[in-house]
């Protein structure tokens, strides 16, 4: 598979390449990067081809940014596409002296604010370009809208209220004024889709970790619906946050946490077809996704430039047919996923 053909991107304009950079791990997801292994990185994704960059405010409570920003704004910036993500306030923390990094190893100390209204997101959203040090993006989507990140329904309906009175003006005035190419929606928990495209005329969604090798339970309701609307997806943590990435090793990540019995048995056996079409566990994760005709783009993470340069590679290994066959056959993928 070419990893630098392009696809369009729901019902956007945008050609994006199938194969782009997520950079969460620039924000220290996990696990600490110097600023050098970060430079090193993303100067081996730009030579070996990449030019489609995701990022938030939310990575590394702004690092990812800076770190990205201060790469690409040496680059020609009509060969690059970049998206960032709006819904959150970094602000100076009230704790300076409890500060608590999460699930981030490093990063910057700065709290999150939500904020989706009107004045929030041109906020979040001139913010983004000055970490970045580039004077416009091409895609901006609302960010972590959904019940895990705000924990109660009550929250979530208030949030999408804010979105859809006052934040969803930002959106569209910056889409209608030619700033940005299409507006979309990070999400994590099924159903989120659905309860977006009820709201409001979005463009596409960036879907983490809800359709890959190991969860296709978006085929039931959210893609036909998204079909029916000409909606299109991104899809973020195909890996699962790490373990189809890693295997089945002790202390494999799935689902941004430890990942428990079955996912690890799931994935073995995942792994057990592949080593038989000898094919990487790696490689069939990122390609399994193409299968569906929504899929514009993949946005691996990665730690280090031998991580890009390898998914690069993964992303142009040759899977025989046998192997997706093998999956179903074995009941270790849904018999209705559309295979490559």
């Amino acid at each position: 598979m070419d990893p630098f053909a392009t696809r369009r991107l729901g019902k956007t304009e945008l050609q994006l390449p199938v194969f782009g950079f997520g950079a969460a791990p620039l924000g220290d997801l996990f696990t600490r990067i110097t600023d050098q292994d970060a430079e090193t990185m993303l100067e081996a994704a730009w030579n070996a081809g990449v030019r489609y960059y995701d990022t938030a405010p939310l990575y590394g409570r702004g690092q990812s940014e800076h770190r990205l920003g201060r790469c690409l704004y040496t680059k020609p910036r009509e060969q690059m596409l970049i998206s960032t993500k709006v819904g959150r306030l970094l602000k100076p923390p009230i704790r300076r002296d409890a500060f608590d990094w999460g699930m981030w190893s490093g990063g910057l100390q700065f709290d999150e604010v939500y904020d989706y209204s009107y004045d929030g997101i041109m906020r979040s959203y001139e913010d983004s370009l000055q970490r970045l040090g580039i004077n416009k993006v091409d895609l901006l989507l609302v960010h972590d809208l959904d019940w895990r990140n705000h924990r109660t329904d009550a929250s979530v309906d208030a949030y999408l209220t804010q979105l859809k009175t006052s934040g969803w003006r930002a959106l569209r005035q910056l889409k209608e004024s030619g700033e940005i190419a299409g507006i979309g929606a990070g999400v994590n928990d099924m159903g989120t889709m659905p309860r977006f495209l009820d709201l409001v005329d979005i463009d596409f969604f960036l879907v983490a970790a809800r359709y890959t090798l190991i969860d296709q339970r978006t085929l039931d309701a959210e893609f036909p619906q998204l079909e029916k609307n000409d909606v299109g997806v991104i899809i973020g943590a195909p890996f699962g946050s790490g373990i189809l990435a890693t295997g089945a090793v002790a202390g494999a990540k799935y689902n941004y946490e430890n990942a428990e019995g079955d996912i690890v048995e799931l994935v073995g056996n995942i792994e057990a077809v592949c080593a038989r079409h000898n094919t990487p566990l790696i490689a069939a994760a990122l390609q399994f996704v193409f299968g569906h005709p929504l899929v514009a783009s993949v946005i691996p993470g990665a730690y280090t430039a031998d991580q890009v340069t390898s998914n690069i590679a993964h992303m142009q290994h040759e899977i025989p047919a046998d192997l997706w066959a093998e999956l179903k056959h074995e009941k270790l993928l849904r018999e209705d996923a559309p295979a490559p």
